[in-house]
């Protein structure tokens, strides 16, 4: 199972808010629409790769959309907010049942992981100074 995948230099996974901007033809034109949510879900190995985002429609209506890794209209995805290290498993199906205030937590998690990283960062390299003057 694959926590994270790369899209033309992007890299985005599990539980990550992402934008994806789709070529389109229709009577002979060509536009680009975006697509935005969040990835819960990423299927299959090798050029098989697809990936499913979920969004918030009008009237609170779920939309669920699966695109193919290697599709021809993918045009690019940009990544928004990053919520894999929140993410505590490899299929994010539970969150159709959660209200955008629970889904928030993941988001909420990250933030906490990446401060804990931070301030233990801070703490080595205090370590590390308070060691070098006592030598």
């Amino acid at each position: 199972m694959a926590i994270s995948i790369t899209h033309k230099e992007t890299v985005f996974g599990i539980g990550d808010k992402v934008s994806i901007s789709l070529k389109i033809r229709e009577s002979g034109k060509e536009r680009v629409q975006v697509f935005e949510g969040i990835v819960i879900a990423i299927k299959n190995r090798g050029e098989n790769k697809s990936f499913t985002v979920r969004k918030i429609g009008v009237h609170n209506i779920g939309i669920e959309r699966i695109f193919p890794l290697s599709s021809p209209f993918l045009d690019k995805v940009k990544l928004l907010k990053k919520g894999t290290s929140g993410a505590r498993r490899a299929k994010l199906y539970y969150i159709r049942k959660k209200s955008p205030r629970e889904i928030e937590k993941i988001f909420s998690r990250v933030h906490k992981k990446e401060e804990i990283g931070h301030r233990q960062m801070k703490s080595s390299s205090k370590k590390k100074a308070n060691a070098a003057k006592k030598k």
